[in-house]
């Protein structure tokens, strides 16, 4: 313990027989120093604040981006539904028109036969 009390005895001593001008350059300097360093820590808080700034308008832009494809994408399911949905409604025209045509042939066959067999028996 003595140790360490003598070289901090010496250094209080040292301190006190510094002229005023020194104990008034060592306050400036002090000064200088706290000055400092408030400076560069609020730069440093600038710094992070548009960092963060650039960082979430970045991510903003990409939500945007995303929401934008999502919405062309809807865009063009919906457009492609909608030809699915003109193609099968003319494939289900053309089945039934092919149905009709091939009822009405059948018809035709059907009545052109029983004519034959009538006109058979008459005879």
């Amino acid at each position: 313990m003595k140790k360490f009390l003598i070289p901090a005895l010496v250094l209080t001593a040292g301190l006190a027989a510094c002229s005023n001008n020194a104990q008034n350059e060592t306050a400036e300097a002090a000064n200088a120093i706290a000055a400092d360093a408030s400076a560069t820590t609020q730069n440093a808080v600038a710094d992070v604040d548009a960092a963060s700034d650039r960082a979430l308008g970045s991510a903003e832009a990409s939500l945007d981006n995303a929401g934008a494809r999502m919405d062309n994408a809807a865009d063009r399911l919906d457009a492609s539904a909608d030809r699915a949905g003109e193609r099968a409604e003319a494939n289900a025209d053309r089945a039934g028109a092919a149905i009709n045509n091939s009822a009405d042939r059948a018809a035709d066959a059907t009545g052109n036969t029983l004519t034959r067999a009538g006109n058979a028996i008459k005879d």
